[in-house]
């Protein structure tokens, strides 16, 4: 085993959440709240929330970690815009996984096992009105592919079933689907360990699609080499700096038991359905642990962490995709209140015409979920709704801006698909025409700016004869803090018949050549 000091408080949960406490990003509270009473906190909540005595047990808990878009860039050291492109770099580098003994992980600071090994001592509580009981919901868990013996990390819920037991949400397509029923045939338990307690960099990465190593792609995605450890009752790999563990396995009976209701992240309820039990065999944790607690649905999705953190698997998804579809895309928005995946918005600056269908095309041939795909000039902000709607409305005609296909792959959660395996995806052309921004009519009027440079000429009739001029200009030429002057000898000139204008608006002497 190798025994290299790698750093295990660096990308720690608590490191993070007091950096948060730092920049006034968390709401804490002190007093004792009930199970009952945390999701009334959490719900809608632009603030992450700890709380420091949560439950009968006074347990420390926090949640909604994730909760707007500035956070996650938070969570890489930087502003939240550069985060997508920082991740695929991230990707393309690798950075070791050093394996460590049990009594120098610290997330086996506490080991319980037996009796002692009980589900219902956790501080989980009810999310959702209708949920089908209290669900672990920022757990990742850990599993080996036995055939290729690559570490597969992922994020499901669970719900307590008892003391040992909780229904796993298995039915969408994964690598962990496919592994479990590849111990199914043999008739054995798949071990699976749970983390609760990460780092976001730990549940973004967990949540990627890509058929790397689980382990190398966390290890990637931290920048820094990362310190894992051998579960006590398993043999799954799990990273050392954890605040929790479950150890245990995966039921080899499969899906044979009701999980459900739950709040999904699309803001509506996902039905009961048969799903594999995961078994107890033990919890480690460390002295001072910290558990975690993820809001998924609700009223506000802008607010939820499984929202923000899907918008930055879509825009890593999609800068991908525009990588070789367009020569310069600038920005790109996956929106947190159409569940992070369904609406994303492109701006790119066009170098010749037809790339804004490139654009469109790209992203909905992408391994994103986006639905409908709005794509905008440099010159708007895709993070603003209020600049979004101005270019739906002054950009865009339905029936030539309109690009819509069927067919598509989609996700079963959508309730507008009523039960359909395919469904439609459509994109908004939003540009103005390929080189006619030069059109007054297609500039975007600002605020004039005046410095205070010397006059450059003594009348308008002299700052006119050096050529054509709007009235701006007339005043920026003459030096002028007023204006009004420059109106009276305009209209002196006019007149005198000696006074036109260009289709633009600017000023000319009719009798020179300018």
């Amino acid at each position: 085993m190798a025994t290299t000091s790698v750093d295990t408080e660096q990308f720690r949960l608590r490191a993070f959440v007091e950096s948060l406490i730092d920049q006034g990003e968390v709401e804490i509270h002190d007093e004792l709240v009930p199970l009952t009473k945390m999701a009334g906190h959490l719900d809608g909540n632009e603030k992450a929330v700890l709380f420091r005595k949560a439950g009968s047990e006074g347990m420390e808990v926090v949640g909604n970690l994730l909760g707007n878009r500035a956070r996650i860039g938070l969570a890489f050291g930087m502003d939240r815009a550069d985060a997508p492109e920082e991740i695929s770099r991230r990707i393309r580098t690798k950075q070791p996984v050093v394996e460590i003994a049990s009594d120098a992980a610290p997330v086996h600071e506490v080991v319980l096992t037996g009796d002692q090994a009980d589900l219902t001592s956790l501080p989980v509580h009810l999310q959702h009105e209708m949920d089908g009981g209290p669900y672990i919901s920022a757990s990742i868990d850990y599993a080996h592919d036995p055939d290729t013996g690559l570490a597969n990390a992922g994020i499901r819920r669970m719900m307590l079933r008892g003391a040992t037991e909780a229904g796993v949400d298995l039915t969408a397509p994964s690598d962990l689907q496919v592994i479990l029923r590849k111990f199914q045939e043999k008739g054995e338990r798949l071990p699976v360990s749970y983390v609760v307690g990460s780092h976001p960099i730990d549940l973004l990465s967990a949540s990627l699609r890509l058929p790397d190593d689980g382990m190398e792609l966390l290890a990637s995605l931290r920048a820094a080499p990362l310190a894992v450890v051998r579960g006590v009752t398993n043999d799954v790999l799990v990273p050392a700096d954890a605040e929790y563990v479950l150890e245990g396995y995966l039921d080899p009976a499969g899906w044979t038991e009701e999980e459900g209701p739950f709040g999904e992240f699309l803001g509506y309820y996902g039905v009961m359905r048969p799903n594999p039990v995961f078994c107890l065999t033990a919890i480690t944790k460390r002295r001072d642990a910290l558990f975690q607690t993820a809001t998924i649905s609700g009223a506000s999705l802008v607010n939820t962490d499984a929202a923000n953190v899907g918008t930055i698997l879509t825009e890593v998804a999609v800068w991908e995709a525009l990588r070789t579809a367009v020569r310069e895309p600038v920005a790109v928005c996956a929106t947190a209140s159409s569940g992070g995946i369904f609406n994303t918005r492109v701006a790119i600056r066009q170098r010749v015409p037809g790339e804004a269908r490139n654009a469109i095309a790209a992203v909905l041939g992408s391994v994103a979920d986006t639905k409908n795909v709005f794509v905008v000039d440099e010159d708007v902000d895709v993070t603003s709704d209020a600049q979004m709607d101005w270019a739906l409305a002054t950009r865009f005609q339905p029936d030539r801006d309109l690009v819509v296909q069927n067919g598509f792959r989609a996700i079963p959660v959508d309730p507008s698909l009523e039960g359909a395996l395919t469904g439609a995806k459509v994109g908004f052309d939003l540009t103005l025409p390929f080189g006619q921004r030069h059109r007054v009519d297609m500039t975007v009027s600002v605020p004039p700016t005046f410095d205070d440079t010397p006059a450059r000429f003594q009348t308008v009739e002299d700052a006119l004869a050096d050529g054509t001029k709007s009235f701006a200009e007339l005043v920026s030429a003459l030096g002028s803090d007023d204006g009004r002057e420059v109106v009276l000898a305009l209209d002196v000139l006019r007149h005198e018949g000696r006074l036109a204008r260009q289709n633009d608006g600017r000023y000319v002497l009719s009798d020179s050549s300018q």
